[in-house]
């Protein structure tokens, strides 16, 4: 499993965006299992898509997750106690819902490999110190 955050799932249905070709290629090198996200990431990439190209775009990722390649991770209200805390903790960062919501989930499900564009999760740690192993 990968944890994956808005700026792939735009890209992978963008083929406009700038990413495109660079997401959709590390996504052909990871292993074959669904890709897994977060509803703040789902949804930042909803807005994205729907402000960029329209509802076939928005209709476009909505295939993806019902094709399985990417999965809807339900949080636990616990998650939403730890969401507050890394907002506050990354306040200078700034470190938006989205982001932490993928923290969040993998220290729930113990998996460090996330997806995305976005250079600051270099930056993020896991509650054990340890940094996330960031594609591509």
């Amino acid at each position: 499993m990968v944890l994956c955050d808005a700026g792939p799932m735009v890209a992978f249905v963008d083929r406009g965006d700038v990413q495109h070709t660079r997401c959709v290629s590390a996504l052909k090198s990871l292993p074959a299992t669904p890709l897994v996200t977060t509803w703040p990431c789902m949804a930042e990439a909803m807005y994205l898509l729907g402000r960029a190209v329209g509802i076939r775009a928005q209709d476009g990722l909505w295939q993806l997750v019902s094709e399985g390649i990417v999965r809807l991770h339900r949080t636990e209200t616990d998650e939403w106690y730890r969401m507050r805390r890394l907002m506050n903790d990354y306040a200078d960062a700034p470190m938006d819902l989205a982001d932490a919501s993928l923290i969040s989930a993998a220290e729930r499900l113990n998996q460090r490999r996330v997806f995305t564009v976005d250079q600051h999760f270099r930056l993020y740690r896991l509650k054990d110190g340890k940094s996330l192993d960031v594609v591509p």
